[in-house]
């Protein structure tokens, strides 16, 4: 259930609610419209007054609510409306008009608008005109000249509307904690639908300004990023001529007297701001070092594969930074993806978005290789070609999102653990339908059975407890070609796969073979160490497998009996 808190002012303020709340709607989507529940029981209802003209009726309950607030003349406040529409989950059962009245009573005296037993409280009234929501209409001046206690009203209300959601068995919605972005009017939804769009205006900037935010290493380059993806900018200045804030607009997005509708960016979202977000581009500024061109996917995969170690070992500074370069990433990867998947990585970052805000401050640098790494992707067009490295970049962004969804859980940050799930299930399916073509290739490259064996053998003496599993996977045919790959290279593939399940524990893994064969593969085209430094590292392997118990596809005596690949055929 959805309250929502909106405030009006201006000496028709009252008429023109009682009008639209009686009125067709915006698209004729109000259906008959009447009261429910009032202040006094007994108010005028335009809706079930069959002998009156409406209007007529209309005006006179406007008139009524008004009573108080032309009682103090001109020391009435300038905010005299309040209005709150209460909106039911689309899953829920249709409410009764009892059951309405009900939840306006609980709603204006959790508020403070009209406390319960309360007789000179403010006048209200609820109006039903649809089967799944109310509107609350109420005067901000008491029948007894006061104005009503109404300190922290929005919190207040959705207190009570997790209360009420419980109490009628309804859909329980997670609490806030005040970061989320402002979400879209009723009316913003309403000119999408005329336009046949799916998505808001204020939905489609906030994504595009976030996107220029995450692509950009200076403040110039991000309004100058703005204006190549098609964003009309309003830059607001000082007296001095500093650019103290922006505003943006879509081209063809006007308002009833022809004039662009304009979003500052905090109305966007809070960390849209010009100061937060020269704040964020400082802060993640390019490294002074820089790795070589080629390894840009390697280097975004390995950061993205370090923020679960960082999500449960190092503060929460550190850790909320790591949630904000992983939104900026997934931000990024629909403008570097093919387009057959551009859909769901864009619902995954508008999704995720909500995971990369909390009361946390963010320690923005600590995040720094991730950044510059996505950023010179999206700047080489070259380098949006490799369909592995894109495979690898999802495959550790899908552990990582799933540890942003543990970690907000135990800070018990709820809509933030409900944002990261849902993105997860979008990136599950973008890296299905690219992984698939890209672990088909490597698999027709398949070693021989006797190599593949030889591979087999040390798998199972490091990782006894996932060998099989691993061996039985699909998967096994593209990691063999990826080993074979970097032996070929000069590497020695035991040392390559022993590194490989030494970077993280595959207990987290949903696919072991899958991510293993990532991990050798990035691991593969590092440059070949010299003939010592191998021994070197062939002496170091000598270690305990960070890998805990599950149970075995196959036992050992029959996976010897045939290649692996073999056995599944």
């Amino acid at each position: 259930m959805i309250p929502k808190i909106i405030l009006g002012k201006g000496d028709r303020a009252t008429r023109r609610l009682i009008g639209y709340l009686y009125g067709p709607g915006r698209a004729n989507e109000h259906t008959d419209p009447h009261l429910v529940a009032s202040w006094n029981g007994f108010a005028p209802d335009p809706g079930r007054s069959p002998h009156r003209t409406p209007k007529t009726v209309e005006d006179q309950l406007a008139a009524q609510l008004d009573q108080p607030v032309h009682m103090l003349g001109d020391g009435a406040p300038t905010t005299t409306v309040w209005h709150c529409p209460v909106r039911a989950a689309p899953e829920d059962p249709i409410l009764s008009d009892d059951q309405w009245a009900d939840i306006a009573r609980r709603i204006v005296a959790a508020a403070g608008i009209a406390p319960e037993g309360d007789e000179e409280a403010c006048r209200w009234v609820a109006v039903r005109h649809a089967d799944d929501h109310i509107h609350i209409a109420s005067t901000l001046v008491r029948q007894d000249g006061r104005r009503p206690r109404r300190d922290h009203d929005i919190r207040a209300v959705q207190r009570e509307a997790r209360k009420i959601e419980a109490d009628l068995g309804l859909r329980r919605l997670n609490a806030g904690d005040g970061t989320a972005a402002k979400r879209p009017t009723s009316r913003e939804h309403f000119k999408a639908k005329r336009q046949g769009q799916d998505t808001t205006t204020r939905e489609i900037l906030r994504m595009r300004v976030r996107q220029a935010v995450s692509a950009a290493s200076s403040e110039a380059e991000f309004f100058a990023l703005l204006d190549v993806t098609g964003v009309n900018v309003r830059p607001k200045t000082g007296p001095s001529g500093d650019i103290l804030g922006y505003s943006v607009s879509l081209p063809g997005d006007l308002n009833k007297h022809g004039e662009p509708v304009w979003f500052s960016g905090s109305t966007l979202a809070g960390d849209l701001s010009l100061p937060k977000i020269r704040h964020r581009i400082t802060n993640t500024g390019p490294e002074l070092v820089t790795a070589r061109p080629a390894d840009h996917w390697h280097q975004a995969a390995a950061a993205t594969e370090r923020i679960p170690h960082h999500l449960t070992h190092s503060g929460d500074d550190t850790a909320q930074g790591q949630l904000v370069a992983l939104g900026g990433a997934l931000d990024l990867l629909p403008l570097i993806a093919p387009a057959t998947v551009r859909t769901e990585l864009e619902r995954a970052a508008a999704l995720f978005e909500r995971a990369t805000r909390s009361r946390i401050a963010a320690d923005l640098d600590s995040a720094r290789v991730l950044r510059n790494s996505i950023q010179t992707i999206l700047r080489t067009p070259a380098a949006a070609r490799d369909g592995a490295g894109l495979v690898m970049l999802l495959d550790a962004a899908l552990i990582a999102v799933a540890f942003a969804r543990h970690w907000h859980r135990t800070h018990q940050h709820s809509q933030q653990e409900a944002a990261a799930q849902q993105a997860l299930v979008q990136l599950q399916t973008a890296y299905a339908r690219v992984a698939v073509p890209v672990l088909d290739d490597l698999a027709r490259r398949a070693p021989s059975d006797q190599t593949q064996q030889r591979y087999a053998r040390h798998l199972r003496q490091v990782a006894p407890d996932h060998a099989e599993l691993i061996l039985q996977d699909p998967a096994w045919d593209a990691l063999a070609t990826v080993l074979a790959d970097a032996e070929a290279a000069g590497h020695n593939p035991t040392i390559v796969l022993d590194r490989a399940l030494g970077q993280r524990a595959l207990d987290d893994s949903r696919n072991p073979a899958r991510t293993l064969t990532w991990r050798v593969h990035r691991l593969g085209q590092r440059h070949t160490p010299g003939l010592r430094a191998q021994a070197a590292m062939a002496r170091s392997t000598t270690r305990v497998p960070t890998v805990t118990s599950r149970p075995a596809a196959a036992t050992p005596a029959a996976s010897q009996q045939q290649p692996p690949h073999k056995r599944r055929r």
